[in-house]
């Protein structure tokens, strides 16, 4: 007779449960509002990049 495989108990980390959990939030909201709503649309901008505007801005001494 062969003798049998051990199979993989599978163990569900905690990190796994967290991406698990925010997978199935984000594809809820896209199922519920048809796109994904809670993303940020402006990253963070570097204070060391010109930028006429803030220097406009930052002109009249009003920020």
């Amino acid at each position: 007779m062969k003798a049998r495989k051990k199979q993989k108990k599978l163990r569900i980390t905690e990190a796994n449960f967290m991406l698990a959990n925010r997978r199935a939030a984000r594809l809820e909201e896209i199922e519920r509002f048809g796109r994904p709503v809670a993303f940020r649309k402006a990253l963070h901008k570097s204070k060391k990049v010109y930028d006429r505007k803030r220097f406009k801005k930052g002109a009249d001494g009003e920020e």
